[in-house]
């Protein structure tokens, strides 16, 4: 029970990475905050399910401070909330680019302001931002997925530091899952998914459970010396 009475907040949590962060954390005794958007409540039962759109700061700021109200200590932080808009550069719209900068971007940070002051101030945590293995390698028609996904890794690193002054003993590291088998990949053409699997290492594609498992790690006290990192769990990306 690596995370028994902790209460831990998990963004995108009906999404394929993120719901099942949050039925492993449920496993490992974690009270478990789920949050999404209204058409996406189907979360992991045992989940509190709250509906929110991470990229509007005053509605973040308003339930934030009503969940510390109510739970007393947030102790874990999973921004995992993402979304893609892909297009070739050359035509990508500047909707698809700010749609994608303020959710992944700005919804990272909304969250982060407020629970980890909170955490430091309480005297410790652990929060871990969710970026991709796009980050480091880029990948066509992805401009603004890369860039919002380099952006948290930057942030973690900031915030490792900042969230450490006065003893706040808060761990920030960012997580960066490589070609996942989720729901998104499941539309993708049987040779694409095998090209997927030929550029990594391990010559397969990853399991949701594989970056829910690293994810845990670096929640947990098995990663008390772990801060301002970033963990790739890519099965060996070569690209």
């Amino acid at each position: 029970m690596l995370l028994e009475n902790k209460a831990a907040a998990v963004t995108g949590a009906a999404g394929g990475i993120g719901a099942k962060i949050c039925e492993t954390f449920i496993k490992e005794g974690a009270k478990v905050i789920g949050l999404d958007l209204p058409e996406q409540a189907e979360v992991p039962e045992g989940t509190d399910y709250y509906s929110l759109d991470v990229s509007k700061t005053e509605d973040c700021e308003t339930l934030l401070n009503q969940l510390i109200d109510k739970y007393g200590k947030i102790d874990v932080l999973i921004n995992c909330a993402g979304i893609t808009r892909d297009a070739l550069t050359k035509k990508m719209t500047e909707e698809q680019f700010d749609q994608v900068i303020d959710v992944n971007i700005k919804g990272t940070w909304n969250m982060t302001r407020i629970l980890g002051p909170h955490m430091q101030k309480n005297g410790g945590g652990s929060i871990v931002n969710i970026s991709s293995v796009v980050a480091a390698y880029g990948n066509v028609g992805q401009a603004n997925y890369v860039a919002s996904k380099a952006a948290v890794v930057g942030m973690a690193k900031t915030w490792a530091k900042e969230f450490s002054f006065g003893g706040g003993n808060v761990r920030v590291n960012a997580l960066a899952p490589g070609y996942t088998y989720t729901n998104m990949l499941k539309t993708v053409p049987e040779h694409l998914l095998k090209q997927f699997e030929s550029q990594t290492m391990l010559g397969r594609l990853g399991e949701p459970q594989e970056i829910a498992n690293a994810a845990l790690f670096l929640a947990s006290d098995l990663a008390s010396y772990v801060t301002g990192t970033l963990l790739q769990v890519d099965g060996g990306m070569r690209l």
